[in-house]
């Protein structure tokens, strides 16, 4: 297949093209611009306007597929009114204007998978939530940008291209991601739980995700939402034990949630809200996690 990506250079993208390349595919990358004049497109790289939609065609060709995983890095500090609003702009207009030029194309994509967000569920407690359940009823930031995100794809879905929309929770990676910023405290002895620990947290780590997208590239059965995530969610409290208990460091600093509102503001609800979900679709599917258990997922990361 031909696939193009977006996001290439993040860190679910740094990992999927050479697993899509070791499998035959020939990858191109979407890369932004702000005018398709500005650089030059070539063999491997496509020249992508994201305030606009536009993409350089003629270099870009037929296609196979897309994988869109660009995105405003949603925890990369304090949401200001600024960077909230750079936050949904990255992901439901954006999708909007990018599906739209792929529609207008004389052949289509015949899939297009798109990152989304096990937040579009909002804060639910204990309930388990599976691709059935109702989306978030209250409003809220984040849910109602991963719904947007996931409204972007309609001008496609309303042609003949199988959509995808990957509801992704905490992707597990030590190179990156929200893992990478934990270990520094945690090694120091300084890691403890969020607010009161009991917010359930969904997971994947990152080979299984890698692995997800492949199989939604060739499985027809795969569309509309998958929850992209391990079959095991854990309560903070749960992460954060087994997180020491693999450093071998004490987790005795839990960070209350007024603190949290201090240093994170709006975002706090984001850290302390609880997702407690399952791969249903995946698992129907017959999809074999390698890493479903969360002791055994980061003891096979940080003790190589």
């Amino acid at each position: 297949m031909r696939i193009a990506i977006t996001g290439s250079t993040g860190l679910v993208g740094k990992a999927l093209m050479p697993a899509l390349q070791n499998d035959g595919h020939q990858v191109v990358r979407l890369v932004r611009c702000a005018t398709i004049e500005q650089q030059r497109s070539t063999e491997d790289s496509v020249q992508w306007q994201p305030a606009t939609g536009a993409i350089d065609l003629a270099a870009l060709g037929a296609i196979d597929a897309v994988i869109h995983l660009a995105g405003e890095n949603i925890a990369g500090g304090r949401w200001t009114k600024a960077r909230k609003q750079r936050i949904a702009d990255s992901r439901g207009p954006t999708t909007e204007k990018l599906c739209r030029t792929l529609a207008g194309m004389a052949r289509p994509p015949e899939v297009f998978i798109s990152a989304s967000g096990i937040g579009i569920y909002g804060d639910r407690g204990e309930e388990e939530l599976h691709e059935g359940s109702t989306l978030a009823s209250e409003p809220g930031f984040l849910a109602d940008v991963a719904k947007a995100w996931e409204l972007g794809t309609q001008p496609l879905a309303d042609g003949n291209t199988r959509i995808v929309h990957l509801r992704m929770g905490m992707v597990l990676d030590q190179s990156g991601g929200a893992l990478a910023r934990m270990l520094l405290p945690f090694r120091l002895g300084l890691g403890g739980r969020l607010g009161n620990g009991q917010h359930w947290m969904s997971w994947i780590m990152l080979p299984d995700l890698v692995r997800v997208m492949q199989r939604a590239l060739i499985d027809d059965e795969l569309r509309g939402p998958i929850n992209a995530i391990a079959p095991m969610p854990v309560s903070n409290r749960e992460f954060t034990r087994t997180l020491g208990k693999v450093l071998r460091r004490p987790t005795l600093m839990p960070v209350p949630r007024f603190v949290l509102k201090l240093l994170f503001g709006e975002l706090t609800s984001v850290l302390l809200g609880s997702q407690r979900g399952r791969p249903q679709r995946l698992l129907e599917a017959g999809f074999k996690f390698d890493y479903a258990n969360i002791e055994s997922a980061l003891r096979s990361l940080l003790q190589k």
